[in-house]
């Protein structure tokens, strides 16, 4: 997936390093990797430079050069063979006449595989920018779960493009960065792959920002010349209190990065002075157990802010890294973050996925990186096949590519990671997709609380389900992760088609009943014939189109009775029969609020459904004239729930009549779900409220009681 793109100096000085030619580069792998290893890649390297003989980039170098460079970047990790061949091969297929297939007799199906994998749709166009974006991800998200060497060649890739981004146009220059800052930066902190996942945001950050990047790189040079004595007696001073406690470290300055500090002063509204910890020092040690040693000289030389240290030893991030981290008063009063590892932890800290080529250590911590990339990965396919388009699915990925994590305890003590925010719905669905759809109510520390909570780290998190409980659309206004917001909009987008379903098949019935018959008495081939002939793949989606109004009933009742001149009035069918309930495809009019005991009818609405209103109501009547949409409806008899009304009262302006009225509602049983005041002379108010009712029985005793208040003069309910 390569960007035409040339050298630019970015002010970390010229980051292209060009090839001096091919001889020391197969020297430098020769010290790694076996003979018959390196002879592979030089043969992958003259056929992707015959591949691509002629081309240039936009710089005016051979273009043979950009994947030359890849495969340089990526043998600083110490990758394979086959890694580095496809690295050096992964334009071919995007930008020359070879083909998959030809890449596999070749160089073997894991190479093609690999180049496959980094390769666009060039074949396929898409309507947006964000489409193909989009569209392209889901299919690297793909080959990366059978490989996850595809993601490595495409951060590779994207790392050497952002190093030669300068002979660009400015508008696809910043395109390109702000794609790199949103998705590409992420996925590498997501591996844990971090002096990557540093250099792609500070280009992002140049290319996108450059005049605040200059700002900013100004400020920061002006603050070190002020600080660098500052800094050198802290070091002495770390250094001195070591040696007392006859601890071995590797002590090194550490400052933060410009984007760093750019992207917690804009998301946290921070000023420049408020960005403390931009110094800091990095502790190296030798076990784990001297870590915590190192942790107390520490925090014995210097006093500890409070709630700045975190243990991610004992509680790793979400993709691997290990460290402690504490903020202390140095000298003069100002702030140094302090991060405290060893050796290994450091490793993986850097490299993330790619410690185990680089170091290969065979460390637990490098194998937990590893599985938790992988089991990233899963959830990212389990997401994917739950969306219903590329573009739905990218933004979900980017939800959990910016976690800032809590951490969470399940009943058994297991540790749950969770982006911050997250509530204990989001918890059920991390924990399994069974327990988040059946989930009824949470308990926080043994006690109960609203699904909305927000969950904070240290706790205890238990689900409470129920047989038949299914979500609730209202938890995607405060769900946080992807896996939660997927499965509740999957959930839901089953249940409308199955209630779409249900309905379409009631309203091409009403209209068939008029001539004896119904679907189900119907031969079942002459039903998908018809449903072919509207170029549809089954009767059921017909069905589905017909519940949510996108299809007229009595057109398709026409077609399955092959009779076009039966005249079928509405009006003289078995209503429809509704108890309320039936939820997506059945909403009820806010203009009216029809409540049992009101003759109702409907029309269908493009994409809602059936939208159900009161006979007299004005918006109502226009829709009579189309009988193709207008459906007459009646309510099962016994309902026992609750149904929205609005009615207006006007009453005298005095002190305390919306407590007397509001307190005779609810001894009436009824429960106020919204009231206005609007104030229409000094001696007379209009009180609008909105109120749940059983039935009109219930609404009139409501205003019998209403009508008993002094200061009320008169009720009417709300018809339009």
């Amino acid at each position: 997936m390569t960007l035409p793109e040339a050298r630019v100096s970015t002010g970390h000085g010229v980051h292209d390093q060009q090839a001096e030619g091919l001889t020391p580069f197969l020297a430098s792998l020769g010290r790694y990797l076996p003979p018959n290893q390196v002879d592979f890649f030089e043969k992958a390297y003259l056929f992707s430079e015959e591949a691509h003989a002629g081309q240039k980039r936009l710089s005016g170098e051979a273009y043979i050069n950009h994947p030359l460079q890849v495969a340089l970047i990526l043998a600083e990790l110490h990758v394979d063979a086959k890694t580095l061949a496809a690295a050096v091969l992964h334009d071919v297929i995007e930008d020359t006449p070879v083909t998959r297939a030809e890449l596999e007799v070749r160089f073997g199906s894991d190479v093609a595989h690999l180049v496959d994998g980094v390769s666009k749709l060039t074949q396929i166009s898409f309507p947006t920018h964000a489409e193909a974006q989009a569209e392209n991800f889901r299919k690297m998200l793909l080959a990366m779960v059978d490989d996850i060497r595809v993601i490595l060649i495409k951060l590779a890739d994207r790392l050497h493009n952002m190093r030669t981004l300068g002979s660009m146009p400015d508008a696809k220059r910043r395109l390109i960065a702000a794609e790199t800052l949103e998705i590409y930066a992420p996925i590498a902190h997501r591996l844990g792959m971090n002096a990557w996942r540093l250099e792609l945001e500070d280009l992002g950050f140049i290319n996108l920002y450059p005049r605040r990047y200059r700002v900013l790189s100004a400020r920061l040079r002006e603050r070190r010349r002020h600080r660098k004595e500052l800094i050198r007696r802290t070091e002495t001073a770390l250094k001195r209190a070591f040696e007392q406690e006859n601890i071995e470290v590797v002590l090194t300055g550490r400052e933060k990065h410009l984007y760093s500090i750019y992207y917690k002063m804009k998301h946290k509204g921070l000023t420049w002075n408020e960005v403390w910890d931009r110094y800091g020092f990095r502790i190296i040690v030798d076990r784990e157990d001297t870590a915590y040693r190192a942790l107390g000289v520490v925090h014995h030389l210097y006093s500890p802010l409070p709630g700045k240290f975190k243990d991610y030893i004992a509680i790793p991030k979400v993709n691997g890294y290990q460290s402690l981290h504490t903020v202390v008063i140095g000298p003069e009063g100002v702030p140094i973050e302090i991060q405290i590892r060893t050796r290994i932890m450091d490793q993986i800290a850097e490299a993330g996925i790619a410690a185990h080529w680089l170091y290969k250590t065979g460390e637990e911590a490098a194998r937990s990186t590893e599985f938790r990339a992988r089991e990233w990965i899963r959830d990212l396919v389990e997401i994917q096949d739950r969306t219903g388009s590329s573009v739905e699915f990218m933004e979900n990925v980017k939800v959990d590519l910016f976690p800032d994590e809590v951490y969470v305890f399940t009943p058994r003590g297991e540790i749950r990671r969770l982006p911050r925010g997250s509530t204990p719905v989001d918890f059920a669905y991390a924990v399994h997709t069974d327990l988040g759809n059946s989930c009824v109510a949470a308990k926080i520390d043994r006690q109960l609380v609203p699904l909305r909570t927000i969950l904070q780290s240290g706790q205890l998190v238990e689900i409470l389900t129920a047989r038949g409980a299914r979500p609730n659309p209202a938890w995607l206004n405060f769900v946080v992760t992807a896996k939660a917001r997927t499965n509740i909009r999957q959930f839901l987008k089953n249940l409308e088609r199955a209630e779409a379903r249900r309905l379409g098949e009631q309203l091409v019935n009403q209209i068939l009943a008029k001539a004896h018959t119904s679907l189900h008495r119907m031969d079942s081939q002459r039903l998908e014939n018809l449903a072919q002939s509207f170029k549809l793949e089954d009767v059921e989606t017909l069905l589905v189109q017909i519940g949510l109004g996108e299809r007229p009933a009595m057109l398709v009742a026409h077609a399955v009775l092959q009779s076009p001149t039966i005249e079928v009035t509405p009006s003289l069918t078995t209503p429809i029969v509704i108890r309320g309930t039936e939820g997506v495809v059945m909403t009820f009019a806010r203009c009216c609020y029809p409540i049992p005991g009101d003759e109702i009818a409907g029309f269908l609405s493009v994409g809602r459904g059936m939208v159900i209103h009161r006979n007299d109501c004005p918006n109502l009547l226009e829709h009579h004239k189309s009988a193709d949409k207008w459906v007459e409806l009646e309510w099962e008899p016994g309902l026992n729930r609750d149904f929205s009304v609005a009615f207006r009262v006007d009453v005298t302006n005095e002190r305390g009549a919306l407590a007397q009225i509001a307190a005779e509602i609810a001894e009436c049983g009824s429960n106020i779900e919204q009231v206005a005041v609007t104030e229409r002379d000094g001696l007379i108010a209009t009180l609008n409220f909105t109120c749940t009712v059983r039935d009109r029985k219930h609404l009139a005793a409501l205003f019998r009681h209403l009508h008993r208040v002094t200061v009320v003069s008169r009720i009417s309910r709300v018809r339009t």
